[in-house]
């Protein structure tokens, strides 16, 4: 195993690969991996489908470089672009390339992006306070803290973090960065373990955990790109195709949900006697419900314990 495989056990690889690989069996099937990271599920289904023609796409400069170096030995099927997912259809168009046989979504943040200890992204050692993707974006989690308003960090906590003591959080950030600006992971960490009580045997998680999980989907805006992403996929799939979406937490999870499940219901009027085509169902969902990692999957890789994975197949283009 390379050093570069060594830093990241693909989430669910097998059912990815079970779920699209239907879509993928024909002569240079066109498979988009949005969330490249380190390559480990692009590099199995490369490995898998000798044909495909995999179009990787990711935020981050550093796994696109790091992605290149795993993905080598398939330079000749493989297409690597910075961009955001959301952006898949203007990909496809500037790759010359077709609409899509199969599209995969891993969201959240990856296991190489915690583990950077200069990105701060992760609550567990001390680090500034960035929380960027992409390095070339103006927002980071310190401009956020040292800038927004009391109301508007109280939002950001309670809305994407789902903090229960989010008021207390932003009335107490705004209260410490009048002295001194917030710069680091650390002093934002002890605020938070200050003001959130830990209660043996009830607390589960660092204290930290959503504040840092709020930040850094306002920094990365992630759940609004991700709205503005699922009908993009749809629209960039072929008749057939299949789009796949692994979710790590509540809030991404039920913007994948509404949208795969609206375009998998009929859009016709109740008192309508017939169903007229353009009011039939674009996706037929592959999967009941969400699933959920089995137990032997989350011992062999931990992330995966909070994963949810939902599937659609495209089935007639929409009017």
């Amino acid at each position: 195993m390379s050093e570069i495989s060594s830093l990241h056990e693909p989430v669910l690889l097998e059912r990815c690969i079970e779920i699209l690989g239907e879509a993928l069996k024909g002569d240079s099937a066109i498979l988009v991996d949005g969330t490249l990271g380190l390559g480990g599920h692009s590099e199995a289904f490369l490995l898998r489908f000798p044909n495909l023609i995999l179009v990787g796409i990711d935020r981050d400069e550093n796994a696109l470089r790091l992605a290149g170096e795993r993905l080598a030995p398939f330079a000749d099927r493989i297409h690597l672009v910075q961009a955001v997912y959301s952006e898949i259809p203007e990909v496809l168009e500037e790759l010359g390339l077709n609409l899509a046989d199969a599209v995969l979504l891993d969201l959240g943040v990856s296991s190489m992006q915690l583990d950077e200890k200069g990105r701060g992204f992760a609550y567990s050692f001390d680090a500034p306070l960035d929380m960027r993707m992409d390095s070339t974006e103006e927002l980071t989690a310190a401009k956020v803290l040292n800038e927004y308003n009391e109301d508007d960090l109280n939002r950001i906590f309670k809305t994407y973090g789902e903090e229960r003591y989010a008021r207390a959080i932003a009335r107490q950030i705004v209260k410490i960065r009048s002295k001194s600006p917030f710069t680091t992971s650390q002093q934002l960490t002890d605020i938070i373990s200050k003001v959130v009580p830990f209660i043996p045997g009830k607390s589960s998680g660092h204290p930290a955990k959503r504040v840092f999980q709020a930040l850094r989907i306002e920094v990365n805006r992630e759940l609004e790109i991700l709205e503005e992403t699922i009908p993009a996929v749809i629209d960039a799939l072929k008749v057939d195709g299949r789009v796949l979406v692994l979710s790590y937490q509540s809030l991404e999870d039920r913007i994948v949900k509404q949208a795969l499940v609206a375009a998998a219901t009929s859009s016709a009027p109740l008192d309508l006697p017939i169903e007229l085509e353009q009011h039939a169902p674009i996706l037929r969902l592959l999967v009941r419900g969400a699933e959920k990692a089995t137990e032997q999957e989350i011992s062999r890789n931990p992330r995966s314990a909070s994963v949810r994975l939902r599937a659609a197949q495209k089935i007639r283009n929409a009017a």
